[in-house]
C-alpha cells in the first residue's frame, strides 16, 4: 500500500517519491528478516527456516523489483555511474531508516506477545551472529557478497519469474552455507537492523564484517572482475 501510494499521489515529487519507494521496499525485508530470525528455531531444523528464508525472498523479489533495498547495490550504481552521487546516498539513508523504522515496528509487534517465538525476544541483547573469528567473519561476508553480486549479473537477461527463484535459491544456499556462522547478510541496512545492540557494543568489529566486507565485494565486482 505504501508502496502504491508514493507511486500514485508523488509524481510530482520525484526525490521524496524514490526516498519513500526505497524506504518501504527495505522495510519489508527487515521486518521480515527480523520475524524469520525469531523463527529459526522452529522444528524441524534447519528446514522450516531454510523454506521460510526460501519463500520469504521470492516475495521479495516479485514485489520489490526495481529497488536496490541494499547499500553495496546502490554504492554500486554509482561507482558504474548508474545513478549520481546525490541520488544515492539518498537511497542509501532510505534504506538505513528502514532498518530502524522496522526494528521499532517489529520490537512493537513482540511485545504484544502474538505468538510463542515472541515471548522473551525483547530481553535479548547482542544475539551475535559471529561465531566465528572476526577475521573469518570479514572474510565469508566479502566472499558472500561476491558470490551474489556475480550471480546477479550472470542472471540479469533471464526471464524474471524464473531469476526470483534463482535468486531465492542461491541466498537459501549461503543462509545454510554460512548462517551459523555469521548469519550470512551481506547487506549493511539489514544487519544493522537485525543486529542494532551488536553494533552499539562491538562497533568497529561488527561494521568490519557487516558494513566494510560486503561493500568491498562490490567494489571487487566492479574493479577487478
Amino acid at each position: 500500500l505504501g508502496r502504491r501510494f508514493a507511486r500514485r499521489r508523488l509524481r510530482s515529487h520525484q526525490r521524496l517519491r524514490a526516498f519513500l519507494l526505497e524506504m518501504f521496499s527495505t522495510f519489508q525485508i527487515c521486518a521480515c528478516t527480523n520475524e524469520l530470525c525469531l523463527l529459526g528455531n522452529v522444528e524441524p531444523k534447519p528446514h522450516a527456516a531454510l523454506a521460510l528464508t526460501y519463500g520469504f525472498t521470492v516475495l521479495h523479489g516479485l514485489t520489490l523489483s526495481g529497488n536496490a533495498c541494499n547499500p553495496c547495490g546502490t554504492l554500486q550504481l554509482v561507482w558504474a555511474g548508474g545513478t549520481s552521487l546525490k541520488a544515492g546516498g539518498l537511497q542509501i539513508g532510505a534504506q538505513f531508516a528502514a532498518a530502524v523504522l522496522a526494528r521499532a515496528f517489529m520490537r512493537f509487534l513482540w511485545s504484544l506477545e502474538l505468538a510463542e517465538p515472541h515471548f522473551g525476544a525483547l530481553s535479548q541483547r547482542c544475539s551475535n551472529p559471529m561465531q566465528i573469528t572476526e577475521v573469518q567473519a570479514f572474510c565469508i561476508e566479502l566472499l558472500f557478497s561476491v558470490v551474489f553480486q556475480l550471480t546477479v549479473l550472470r542472471v540479469e537477461r533471464v526471464h524474471p519469474k524464473y531469476k526470483v527463484h534463482l535468486i531465492a535459491l542461491l541466498i537459501t544456499m549461503l543462509v545454510y552455507a554460512g548462517g551459523n556462522l555469521t548469519g550470512a547478510i551481506f547487506n549493511p541496512a539489514l544487519a544493522y537492523s537485525l543486529h542494532a545492540n551488536c553494533f552499539y557494543d562491538r562497533f568497529l568489529s561488527y561494521s568490519l564484517v557487516y558494513w566494510i566486507a560486503p561493500s568491498l565485494g562490490k567494489f571487487l565486482i566492479r574493479y577487478g572482475f
